[in-house]
């Protein structure tokens, strides 16, 4: 039988320069699509899927993130006193003990940042949900519960696949397909940050993983690739072929928001689909387009 996914860990200590000046002081992962931060999404998405204990991997000048997901005693207060509705926080206090906040002393990058918290994740198979890829599934059915659901179907690692023109692969790790049965394909191997023209496919690999703890091992020892970081793509491919790793197609809709266009248009689109704002964004983008 398979381990449950419990534990998640978000990678969160990156310094979000292509946002500057604003995250010069607010970390890129609480910049906000509508009113609610990307890491808000991520966690709600991590939650969806049943995982228990959140363990974020932070910087310095991060802390900003571990007192979003406390208490808020004075705001609480405050609206409480004026008979004001509190709903707009709710998800935003994680329960005491489930949130774990562990830093990454060096900017080595994401593998790097994934073994700070090998103690934490133990023996058990883990998931990991990059914040700025914002993945946008059906309520009750997101990204990462989709890949839950697959991996209690075939067990070992997943990633999400997601397929984009080839000549923006250069940008992402890619996979090398074998056999695909409906959402699922079978990964041979996996290629970070191909030359263009080079790519095996198609299939990116866009921020969501589950994994199996030996993972922890490899990146222990593993030297630095693509760009001189130690790159989580390389320890993976170590295991393809010791353990099954699959691929799952994602139902849903991804924005890049660690880019500026991905970032407007996530919020372009979610302000669309809300109630108290889709009229009036529609009409205001209708008249900015004719003039």
């Amino acid at each position: 039988m398979t381990k449950p996914i419990r534990k998640a860990v978000f990678p969160v200590a990156g310094l979000g320069t292509r946002f500057l000046p604003a995250t010069k002081a607010v970390p890129k992962e609480l910049l906000p699509v509508v009113d609610r931060p990307l890491i808000q999404y991520a966690v709600d998405e991590a939650r969806e899927a049943g995982i228990e204990q959140f363990i974020f991997v932070t910087g310095r000048g991060k802390g900003a993130i571990e007192d979003y997901f406390d208490i808020a005693f004075e705001c609480e207060t405050l609206q409480r006193e004026r008979g004001k509705d509190l709903s707009a926080l709710e998800g935003t206090r994680l329960d005491p003990g489930n949130a774990v906040f562990l830093r990454q002393q060096e900017s080595l990058g994401l593998g790097h940042a994934i073994w700070v918290a090998r103690d934490i994740i133990g023996d058990e198979p883990f998931a990991i949900l990059l914040p700025d890829e914002f993945m946008k599934g059906e309520k009750g059915n997101g990204c990462m519960k989709q890949m839950v659901d697959a991996y209690e179907k075939v067990g070992g690692n997943l990633v999400c696949a997601l397929e984009i023109p080839m000549d923006q692969t250069p940008s992402y790790g890619v996979i090398d397909p074998g056999a695909r049965d409906g959402a699922l394909t079978e990964v041979k191997g996996l290629v970070e940050k191909p030359k263009l023209g080079t790519a095996p496919s198609n299939l990116i690999l866009p921020g969501r993983y589950i994994l199996q703890p030996d993972v922890m091992k490899i990146l222990e020892n593993q030297e630095k690739g693509a760009g001189g970081e130690i790159q989580l793509t390389d320890a993976m491919a170590s295991l393809i072929g010791k353990q099954p790793f699959h691929g799952v197609a994602f139902d849903g809709r991804r924005f890049d928001c660690g880019s500026k266009a991905g970032y407007i248009e996530a919020n372009l689109a979610l302000a669309l689909e809300r109630a108290d704002l889709g009229d009036h964004i529609r009409a205001f983008a209708t008249a900015e387009l004719a003039r």
